[in-house]
């Protein structure tokens, strides 16, 4: 039944196919009622979560991993390269809560974009993003990830972009598309390094693991740098992060697609992924452990000061990110994907109750024009506490369980810095979270529009069922010093950090530690904003609202040269050489037209003078020369 496993990325893929012809005959010939586009677009995810479930049970029986190679791809003198899928504990785990999280998602997407006129095209970008995402984590080999880690890439272009009438839209796309093909042209570093020493054996995940050890250091050491500089574009960490709050420009649904179950979590599962590799080079996994806990902080602080919401839930899952990136550095990469499993809950809910929010108020996403939609919708509300209190790192909701593992993680390895990093991240982030949330949900005397309404259930069931999981989905991972059995460190042990020097004693501190840090954080912001009177919009300026002018000082250093050169090559090359020979090439022919014009004009006289010349000069040429 290994074939199933190509079904996994067919249904959304297939489903993508269908919906794009559709729309095109809809635009073209009749319109279809939007069910046609409904059905298949949210059928979809969920055929690929039961297939998901399938390969589960038999994983969870006992039976070894899932490969399925239907056809060589490329074969080019004794380099064979096929297209196969890979259903092991870590992928079908990654599959599974993908295609869930992504089907909650795609049910809000039918409510949130059903009066928007490109209705089929965006389900068409929609499945084929999903698609992309379930092939990254399903291939066998990393070129057959890098055609899923491509794919996410365009989709996420094309929805950014998506509402490409407003100029701003489709530089924001523009601009997550070209930084991360910064990150891509490292990762394809990375893969022809190893290529290069491991194609002649093979070049699926196992076949290049059983290879590493022969392969030169400097290779391993700059493959393991270029690969995590692709981890570095896609998973939005320092420096190549900026893309990820402009890509708030597309519509909502993108934003929880992007941020909790595609893309962003890419690069975390590409490093666990090759944790053969980042085994054998610690060094590098430490640098990617600063790197995520720098990306933590950094974008912590810049979230405090922002008032757009969808832009402040951006750098919250940049720093979350972070926090995922110093597990995996540390070699706790089960750690890292449990965050990625917790986040995946709340960070959905987080993005589509904002999205509620954002159109119960028409399209207003300054969080300081918001105020008492607690009175709107007490179901958005109560779940956007729940989701708060759970990437605030409140117990016994998820994010809790996981973040503490993490930073338990950095204590015990002796990285004090980092752990130090992470609380302080930690209680920023219960700050700006609750911020949000009491301005939002508790703000006094804002000005809203009179037919405000709540949204339909449509939108709210998905909001509830990920409030379950956000709420319930840490219990998964229970420490044992509270009795409890950690099913997905167990289910992902082939990558869990082999060992942690920390007491009970020492655990129990640090949970306590963790807790208060949050609660410091939660306390701040409920004495500044809690009732925040938003008759007079604050102003905001300052180094940190302005995102410690990052963008400004990239647009200086790469942009501005880039376009002066490209200025100087337009003058100098461009019109001076190439244009210059290319016109007066045409003016040669021009001429040379003209001049036969004069010959060529219909007058049979002349053409019998020519005929008569011409055979006279042959004449004598054959009486003089020839003869």
């Amino acid at each position: 039944m290994s074939f199933l496993l190509a079904w996994i990325v067919l249904a959304p893929l297939i489903s993508s196919a269908f919906i794009g012809l559709c729309y095109v005959y809809s635009i073209t010939k009749r319109k279809l009622p939007s069910l046609c586009f409904t059905l298949p677009a949210l059928s979809a995810p969920f055929v690929s979560f039961a297939l998901g479930g399938y390969f589960f049970i038999q994983l969870l029986q006992g039976a070894g991993e899932f490969i399925y190679r239907p056809y060589m791809w490329l074969s080019i003198d004794t380099y064979d390269i096929y297209m196969g899928f890979l259903g092991d504990k870590l992928s079908i785990f990654m599959v599974l809560f993908v295609s869930f999280v992504g089907g909650l998602i795609h049910i809000y997407a039918s409510a949130y974009m059903h009066d928007d006129e490109g209705y089929g095209k965006f389900f068409f970008y929609f499945n084929l993003f999903l698609s992309s995402m379930l092939l990254l984590v399903l291939a066998d080999s990393p070129l057959m990830m890098f055609i899923g880690w491509e794919g996410v890439g365009l989709c996420s272009y094309l929805l950014i972009g998506y509402y490409f009438k407003e100029p701003l839209n489709v530089i924001a796309g523009n601009k997550a598309f070209i930084v991360n093909r910064i990150g891509d042209m490292g990762f394809l570093i990375g893969l022809a390094l190893l290529y290069f020493y491991c194609g002649d054996y093979g070049f699926d995940y196992h076949s290049i693991e059983a290879r590493i050890p022969s392969i030169p250091s400097w290779t391993i050491l700059l493959s393991g740098i270029m690969l995590f500089i692709g981890a570095m574009g896609k998973s939005a960490q320092i420096p190549l992060y900026v893309w990820l709050p402009d890509a708030m420009a597309g519509p909502t649904p993108v934003s929880a697609l992007i941020h909790a179950a595609t893309m962003v979590t890419a690069g975390v599962y590409m490093v666990t992924r090759f944790s053969f590799l980042y085994e054998l080079i610690p060094s590098v996994g430490l640098f990617i452990a600063y790197i995520g806990a720098a990306s933590a902080l950094f974008a912590a602080i810049i979230a405090t000061r922002q008032t757009d919401i969808k832009k402040i839930l951006a750098y919250s899952t940049m720093s979350q990110l972070g926090y995922m990136f110093i597990a995996a550095g540390l070699g706790a990469y089960s750690s890292a994907l449990f965050h990625v499993f917790t986040h995946a809950f709340f960070k959905a809910l987080l993005f589509m109750g904002a999205g509620a929010v954002i159109v119960m108020l028409h399209h207003e996403q300054n969080i300081f024009k918001m105020g008492q939609m607690r009175t709107v919708s007490p179901v958005v509300y109560t779940c956007m506490l729940i989701a708060t209190l759970a990437i605030s790192g409140i117990p016994p909701f998820s994010g809790f369980f996981s973040k503490d593992e993490i930073l338990l993680v950095a204590f015990s390895s002796r990285n004090y810095l980092l752990w130090g990093m992470g609380v302080l991240s930690a209680i920023l982030t219960a700050y700006y979270m609750f911020r949000l949330f009491f301005v939002v949900f508790e703000g006094e005397h804002a000005t809203h529009p009179k037919h405000m309404h709540d949204v339909s259930w449509v939108m709210k069931l998905p909001l509830i069922i990920l409030a379950i999981g956000a709420l319930f989905a840490g219990f998964l991972g229970l420490p044992e010093l509270v009795g409890g059995h950690h099913f997905i460190g167990s289910w992902l042990a082939q990558w869990a950090q082999k060992t942690l020097h920390a007491t009970h004693q020492t655990e129990w501190i640090l949970i306590a530690i963790n807790i208060v840090a949050s609660l410091i954080g939660i306390t701040i912001a409920y004495r500044k904003f809690y009732r925040y009177d938003l008759r007079n919009t604050p102003f905001f300026s300052g180094i940190i609202y302005a995102k410690f002018y990052v963008d400004e000082v990239y647009h200086a250093l790469f942009v501005r040269p880039v376009l002066f050169m490209s200025k100087k090559c337009s003058i100098n090359m461009d019109t001076k050489i190439i244009d210059a020979c290319v016109m007066g090439m045409s003016k040669g022919f021009v001429n040379l037209g003209y001049w036969l014009g004069i010959i060529q004009n219909a007058h049979v006289r002349l053409y019998a003078s020519m005929m008569l010349l011409g055979v006279s000069a042959i004449a004598i040429y054959l009486l003089v020369v020839v003869g």
